[in-house]
């Protein structure tokens, strides 16, 4: 089911969009099905690799269906450009509202659109701040979202164990410091990372064409999939950071209680 939701989430803009070449197709069908044997491989295999948080839901499930909705909000609003119908315009008109209210000055959309070049039409302008409001309003409502499950459900535990080698298997708890510190030092990053990166990968973007390397999205499909890494990498740092401090808190209080019940058995020297 997850490498099937996978295929889904790859395929969508160019099954939902009429634009694109035979050979841009086979590309993302290829994609697709890396995709698709990557994912089972990571969940299947008793031993970790990449995927942090594996067996702590419904961490991954929160960014995936935040990538998946920005992804399907995105192709329906350009769908409707070949093929409009009531559903299209109501997208449209949700990313207008969205995408006006959100474009202020030193707003990330706002950024977004000077990071265009001048020559840009109007309407590739005016997509391309529909698209980034939308998007963002999508991450900002999954980061909530996380939070809330995170209290709610008393994640990560959730009643039972939590095994930080299968959830974490890029940190390496004996590489040096105490763990919990370097958990929530690593929690404060990628918080404060995924706050500045809407606001630094429309200014790298434009450092990047100042030097020889022009950014046109007016294809529908590299504007689909740049707005959506846009606002779905900051999020997803943003949710990590949120998660490692929560783990690191975790560790914290069960030592606590371990030093408590020890000291009331009479196990620690006065």
């Amino acid at each position: 089911m997850r490498a099937a939701m996978v295929v889904m989430l790859i395929v969508m803009p160019s099954v939902l969009l009429t634009s694109g070449s035979d050979d841009s197709a086979q590309i993302i069908a290829l994609v697709a099905i890396f995709a698709a044997l990557f994912t089972i491989v990571e969940y299947s295999a008793s031993s970790p690799s990449l995927v942090e948080f594996r067996d702590a839901p419904p961490f991954n499930r929160v960014r995936f269906s935040a990538l998946f909705a920005t992804v399907l909000c995105l192709s329906v609003i350009f769908r409707g450009d070949a093929a409009p119908s009531a559903m299209t315009q109501f997208f449209q008109t949700s990313g207008t509202r969205v995408g006006e209210t959100i474009d202020f000055p030193y707003s990330p959309v706002r950024l977004m659109l000077l990071m265009m070049p001048e020559d840009t039409s109007p309407m590739a302008l005016a997509q391309l701040r529909d698209a980034a409001g939308l998007s963002y309003v999508i991450s900002l409502f999954s980061i909530i979202w996380f939070v809330l499950l995170l209290r709610l459900q008393h994640w990560p535990r959730r009643g039972g164990a939590f095994n930080v080698w299968i959830n974490l298997p890029t940190f390496d708890p004996t590489a040096g410091g105490d763990v919990v510190k370097r958990l929530m030092r690593d929690g404060r990053i990628n918080i404060i990372l995924g706050f500045l990166l809407p606001f630094l990968i429309p200014a790298v973007l434009k450092i990047a064409m100042n030097f020889g390397a022009p950014i046109r999205l007016v294809e529908p499909q590299t504007l689909i999939w740049t707005v959506s890494a846009w606002a779905f990498l900051p999020a997803s740092i943003m949710m990590r950071g949120v998660a490692l401090a929560r783990v690191a808190q975790m560790i914290h209080l069960q030592r606590k209680r371990a030093y408590e019940r020890a000291a009331a058995e009479g196990l620690l020297a006065a």
